[in-house]
């Protein structure tokens, strides 16, 4: 079986349940690396409870599981240059960071560092959420505001960036 190599970051962004969880961890499991799934969910009742077992199940028992709900650069500094990283997702770390009442921009900037420090290539999972409507709080639209910032600098410093639509993958930037 060939084995994709992969960049050192690859985005793969889409809206709610369009696979894109699915998708990324194709990419990874296609890299022929020991797998380690970075966490960023906090489960906080049974609805996501049930969301977080799902998703450990479809995975399979093949990953090591960092949660990392904020703290990004501890999470890569334990992944070793024979693994990959799949990072899902940069949305829930970006709800963590902005609950916590954090410096955003500090925080982003951190975010970035991490990745680009770390030793084994890294997968990151976002939401797209610039598609949708404008939400009728200035929450809602500073969280939107403040994903879109996020998934820009993510996919400037990307070599792969992958859009997934109903489950179909749309190269945005770079090659599969």
């Amino acid at each position: 079986m060939l084995q994709k190599i992969l960049p050192p970051l690859t985005l793969v962004t889409g809206g709610a349940k369009s696979g894109k969880s699915g998708f990324a961890e194709g990419l990874v499991v296609g890299s022929g690396r020991a797998r380690v799934y970075v966490a960023t969910a906090q489960v906080w009742d049974a609805e996501m409870r049930v969301k977080v077992d799902a998703h450990r199940v479809d995975r399979g028992p093949d990953w090591r599981l960092v949660e990392a709900p904020r703290d990004i650069s501890a999470a890569l500094a334990e992944v070793g240059p024979k693994e990959v990283a799949l990072l899902d997702c940069a949305t829930m770390w970006l709800t963590n960071t902005m609950l916590a009442q954090a410096d955003m921009d500090a925080e982003m900037d951190g975010f970035m560092a991490a990745l680009a420090g770390c030793a084994a290539p890294v997968v990151v999972v976002t939401n797209e959420l610039g598609w949708s409507i404008v939400p009728d709080n200035a929450l809602a639209r500073r969280f939107r505001d403040a994903q879109g910032r996020l998934n820009q600098r993510l996919s400037a410093q990307a070599g792969l960036v992958v859009a997934v639509i109903s489950g179909l993958p749309l190269v945005l930037k770079g090659a599969l």
